[in-house]
């Protein structure tokens, strides 16, 4: 067989092939090394945004791993519910468990109905984080995984209810791609210090909590409502219907409301 002529297009593709498969090969190894470490730092960040909406940093505090980790380990207990019936599954690892991965697995989820959140399907079993008192064992918070659509994406958070199970306490979003200075607003602490003090129910159970468009009142006063983010209404609504969505009877509803007749049963 001939030598290829360097100044042939055959040299030129098959050098530039060679090139391609040489840098490929270490790339896809470290990639592939460095998996499990991006993973783990992942879940790190998420566990992170559990703290913060538990209010268990403080404004401008930065924590290594091993902080958030000793933390996490402290003040929130992570439990696996059933969706269905609401109650524990002492079956399922809660460490191992992604409830994310879940939601993509056939086998451990379920379609879900059509929704305005575009939820497409619920996992068989959900994760709740409780938040526990520095010098008792009482449920102080419920921390709740989010996610649901904005304008240009999926929008992943957590959403805090007080010991009541009708008050927010607080939200955060740690991962979507809306668009920056107005649905990445989701991410702006003062917006996301507005849903504190909302009430998610009435005193009969119902869903009320909304974001609407135009300035709202103060929480005693306008309990119910959050005004939305400048020029992302799309966005806005998005959270809204998302937070509907995860607190309503398809999601963490039994659970909640399984939990409420519980505290009102602790005060007879």
């Amino acid at each position: 067989m001939c030598a290829l002529r360097r100044d042939s297009v055959g040299y030129t593709v098959a050098f530039a092939a060679v090139v391609c498969l040489v840098c490929a090969i270490p790339i896809a190894a470290a990639a592939v090394l460095l998996r499990p470490a991006q993973e783990e730092n992942q879940r790190v960040d998420r566990l992170s945004k559990v703290l913060d909406v538990a209010r268990l940093v403080q404004p401008g505090e930065e924590l290594t791993r091993a902080d958030v980790l000793a933390r996490f380990a402290e003040r929130i207990t992570p439990r696996v519910i059933d969706v269905r019936t609401g109650l524990p599954v002492d079956s399922v690892d809660v460490e191992r468990y992604d409830q994310r991965a879940a939601s993509r697995d056939p086998e451990q989820s379920s379609p879900a109905p059509v929704n305005e959140a575009k939820v497409l399907r619920i996992p068989r079993y959900l994760v709740v984080y409780e938040l526990h008192g520095a010098s008792d064992d009482k449920v102080e918070a419920l921390i709740l995984p989010i996610q649901g659509y904005g304008l240009w994406s999926t929008m992943y958070g957590y959403l805090a209810l007080e010991h009541d199970a009708r008050t927010v306490s607080g939200i955060t979003f740690y991962e979507h791609g809306e668009t920056p200075g107005l649905g990445g607003e989701i991410e702006n602490p003062r917006w996301q210090a507005r849903w504190t003090g909302r009430k998610a129910f009435d005193d009969n159970g119902d869903l009320r909590l909304r974001v609407v468009k135009g300035a709202t009142g103060p929480p005693a006063a306008d309990p119910y409502r959050i005004d939305g983010l400048s020029g992302a209404t799309i966005t806005s609504r998005g959270v809204s219907h998302t937070v509907l969505f995860w607190l309503g009877p398809d999601a963490f509803g039994p659970y909640l409301e399984r939990y409420r007749t519980s505290q009102r049963a602790e005060k007879l």
